[in-house]
């Protein structure tokens, strides 16, 4: 097992505090992992084994006639004391009412909870009324570059010809586990996404047309880092004789979210200083999804840039936006408490009088504005704007 100290060490402030941990991903981001990785570091600090308590509620022994009660007598029938007991149970969404049974083993026990999930439904209303004020949510990506390479400290590769296969085979633990051809790689990637689209979107959703939620899920993959709106894929779908409501476009963007297969990124007015709420960008939870389902295209590698500046962004605990200044865009605006950096992404090291250094030559405050591309000459600045290669932004938070 590869520890992720990152994803420790946001935990171990909550521990002994009396708060759900719920840690939620895709499926197969390393979720499983990192409750292993707290277990251990429960034993390190002299919690007895007997009161650490894990469930994995994928299981065969868990289908569905085991209820929440069923749950409940379970783990109720493992303290037998009254000395604290810790809770890890893994992808316990599928179980109706859950919410419940950890409410009350949180209030009524002398316990620590922490759980994972792979569908969003973990912060449904019914967390809300349960557990409102009693629960923290902790975001869990798939692998980081940097996590990327621990995976691969072992190679002789140089971190640059590393990060051409990270853009090209992703960050989903399994695959960077092991040297894959590219061919078993995505075989990989593709059984993750339709394990997800299957279990967490068409069968909870009881979606009767695959072939439309698929030509959907095409649009949206192809114009990741694209601004446009769901009436943009009600007309391409009417180009290819296909007729789908706004409302049902709505609907498959948020169970693609809420199955954490793609992450919205919103615009916001820096001028007007307020969030818009059209012509948003969608973000992939993982490269290699659109070239596991699409085939790998070098053409598409700028668009991917961006994916991997985003949840970069968000991993480090930004709030991540699209900016818009005037009729001018920011890629990214990240924000966190009283910092803000600005951040264009391109393949190619631009001219200063280009538009990825112009429009941000055009933002007059003191925040931090940086270029970032996989230009091997990237390095110093252009009127004080930073000049960063991709591999050091993804390496060096301080940069």
């Amino acid at each position: 097992m590869i520890i992720r100290p990152n994803y420790l060490e946001k935990l171990k402030p909550f521990i002994d505090v009396k708060l759900v941990k719920i840690l939620a991903g895709i499926r197969r981001c390393g979720k499983s992992t990192i409750l292993e990785m707290l277990k251990q570091e429960l034993v390190s600090r002299g919690v007895d084994e007997k009161h650490i308590i894990t469930r994995k509620y994928t299981n065969e022994d868990y289908d569905k006639s085991f209820t929440s009660k069923k749950m409940y007598e379970e783990l109720k029938s493992f303290m037998v004391d009254n000395n604290k007991y810790y809770f890890l149970l893994d992808e316990l969404q599928e179980i109706t009412g859950w919410e419940k049974v950890v409410n009350t083993l949180l209030e009524d026990y002398n316990t620590d909870i922490y759980v994972t999930g792979s569908n969003s439904k973990l912060m449904s209303s019914e967390i809300s009324t349960y557990l409102t004020g009693r629960y923290i949510t902790i975001p869990i990506y798939t692998l980081s570059f940097k996590e990327y390479l621990e995976f691969k400290n072992n190679s002789n590769k140089s971190d640059k010809e590393h990060l051409k296969d990270y853009i090209r085979l992703g960050g989903f633990p399994l695959v960077a586990s092991c040297n894959f051809d590219e061919k078993s790689a995505y075989g990989i990637v593709e059984d993750i996404y339709n394990s997800v689209v299957v279990k967490d979107i068409t069968n909870r959703h009881s979606i009767s047309n695959i072939d439309l939620f698929n030509r959907v899920v095409r649009f949206v993959v192809e114009n990741v880092g694209k601004t446009f709106s769901a009436n943009s894929i009600v007309n391409f779908l009417k180009s290819e004789k296909r007729t789908i409501s706004v409302e049902a476009i709505y609907n498959y963007l948020e169970w693609l979210e809420k199955a954490f297969v793609i992450y919205r990124c919103k615009r916001y007015d820096l001028q007007g200083k307020n969030i818009l709420k059209t012509q948003e960008k969608f973000y992939l939870a993982d490269q290699s999804i659109k070239y596991a389902l699409y085939g790998f295209s070098p053409t598409s590698i700028a668009s991917m840039l961006e994916n991997l500046v985003f949840f970069e962004l968000k991993r480090r605990g930004y709030d991540v936006y699209i900016g818009k200044n005037a009729d001018k865009e920011i890629d990214f605006v990240a924000t966190k408490r009283d910092d803000k950096l600005y951040i264009q992404v391109c393949r190619e090291l631009p001219k200063e009088s280009d538009r990825e250094i112009a429009n941000l030559m055009e933002i007059k405050d003191h925040f931090p504005k940086m270029l970032v591309t996989l230009d091997d000459y990237a390095s110093g600045n252009i009127n004080g704007i930073k000049i960063v290669h991709l591999v050091d932004f993804l390496l060096n938070e301080n940069i």
